[in-house]
């Protein structure tokens, strides 16, 4: 990826010269070297490597697979089950906490966010207070009728118990668009001092410059409440404008469950899945790609704030893993794996199943489950990940292509593609590997790919989070 060059020659000189003291003149560089990336919680660390990428001999039949190809992925670490139910909610109810303490400030309630540093003065953009708890339960009236609003009434009110309106709970982040910044005629000319990029068509066989116009995307409220992503064109000013923002609502659709079967009885799962406790421990579903994004623009600011709070260092950000990451830590160091656990069976030799699927026609129990399964129930890979095939399907990075191995690099492959709001749904596709509790076994093997589209929820589509290694593996 190339990088921006935003700084002029004159600071770049005066940069080189304060670092010159105390080396007696030599060249003895910056180097800290007592720092070690810190093992995150949870995850599994999958070395860099080489492997053939693609479906093995035995593919099924009119699949219209990609061919196979050699690759080689870096090393990174990975969440060695799908994101959970339990682990999925710490993000929700973080939505829900700092929307309520915005409300409560909004109404004048101090004390909910910070608006002076230590010294007293003013600070230019106030920040939550997360030492401040909420009154849920109790509180003065003025706090009360503030947390009511947040709060099902009236005849929407019609379960038992006090219900959340899960659709206030919007979170909003910002990310920088780097294949926007990476495009040649998006280059930063410091000779220039801005991004006008020269043309031809002067009549004397000159050129002239133009504006650069770049995509961006936009997100906010509406009038009524409702939110908007859109896409726009921008001049191109500064590296701000490469910065684009997305809103999305964080709670997974329950709904999927009646949804996605048409004649089935799976109320139970909607009523409970997500909220009851008793479900915990199961990977989360009714997710879209573009919620498990989401998810990963916050986990990466939440674990990176704690780092800067306790004066450590920032690591590499928290993402979906692409294709070609899942694939290789799918195999678990196996070069023609057909399953994850490096077999060509789908059963010990003692006809123990070793994933959570549909083994036979109508039969979902014969494996020990029905839907999806307590994550880490069955044996991990050689990489130490559980349920990298069966249990839930897992959402990629990548955008779907049919062909795509024929274009992308072969080190670390990828191929993104960041949908406009005002493109066709067949530009929305996105990857998802290793099978679920519905599918057969042929949507298990290592190669097998297919594809969802990124704004649909499903409730066998789950997810896991990677976080790309800092150095070389000791």
């Amino acid at each position: 990826m190339k990088k921006l060059l935003f700084i002029s020659i004159l600071p770049a000189i005066v940069l080189l010269s304060s670092c010159s003291s105390g080396g007696n003149g030599e060249l003895v560089g910056v180097y800290t070297k007592s720092w070690k990336e810190p093992v995150p919680f949870g995850m599994a660390f999958v070395k860099r490597g080489s492997f053939l990428m693609g479906t093995n001999d035995q593919d099924a039949n009119w699949a219209m697979s990609s061919q196979s190809r050699q690759v080689t992925v870096d090393a990174f670490w990975m969440d060695e089950t799908e994101i959970t139910n339990g682990e999925y909610k710490q993000f929700v109810y973080w939505v829900r906490d700092s929307i309520a303490r915005e409300k409560l400030d909004a109404a004048g309630i101090e004390e909910y966010k910070i608006k002076e540093d230590k010294n007293g003065n003013p600070l230019a953009k106030p920040a939550i207070n997360w030492k401040k708890k909420i009154p849920w339960s109790k509180g003065t009236d003025e706090e009360k009728q503030v947390i009511d609003e947040m709060f099902y009434s009236g005849d929407d009110a019609i379960e038992i118990g006090r219900q959340l309106n899960a659709g206030l709970l919007n979170y909003k982040y910002l990310w920088v668009d780097y294949a926007q910044a990476g495009k040649k005629e998006n280059k930063y000319d410091p000779l220039k001092g801005g991004y006008n990029r020269s043309i031809a068509g002067l009549a004397d066989g000159t050129k002239d410059s133009a504006d650069v116009m770049i995509k961006k995307d936009t997100a906010y409220y509406n009038e009524d409440g409702t939110i908007t992503n859109k896409t726009v064109y921008r001049e191109l000013k500064s590296r701000s404008d490469f910065i684009s923002s997305k809103m999305v609502n964080v709670y997974p659709d329950t709904m999927v469950w009646v949804r996605d079967f048409t004649y089935a009885y799976n109320e139970p799962y909607m009523r409970m899945y997500f909220y009851h406790p008793g479900y915990g421990e199961y990977p989360v579903v009714g997710v879209t790609w573009e919620q498990a994004m989401a998810f990963c623009r916050w986990r990466s600011v939440y674990y990176n704030s704690y780092q800067l709070a306790s004066n450590g260092v920032l690591v590499q950000q928290y993402r979906l893993p692409t294709e070609g990451e899942w694939e290789y830590a799918a195999r678990g160091g196996r070069q023609f794996a057909q399953y994850p656990w490096g077999g060509n069976y789908v059963r010990t030799a003692r006809g123990c199943f070793l994933a959570n699927f549909k083994p036979q026609r109508g039969n979902y129990a014969v494996d020990g489950y029905v839907a999806p399964a307590k994550v880490g129930s069955y044996p991990p890979n050689d990489f130490g990940l559980y349920d990298m095939a069966g249990n839930v399907s897992e959402w990629t990075s990548s955008a779907y292509h049919e062909s795509n191995y024929s274009f992308v690099h072969d080190m670390n492959p990828d191929y993104q593609y960041n949908a406009a709001s005002f493109d066709p749904d067949v530009m929305r596709r996105k990857v998802i590997r290793g099978g679920s509790w519905k599918d057969v076994a042929v949507f298990l093997q290592c190669g097998t790919r297919t594809y969802e589209y990124q704004q649909e929820p499903r409730s066998y589509i789950g997810f896991r989070c990677v976080r790309s290694y800092i150095g070389g593996m000791e």
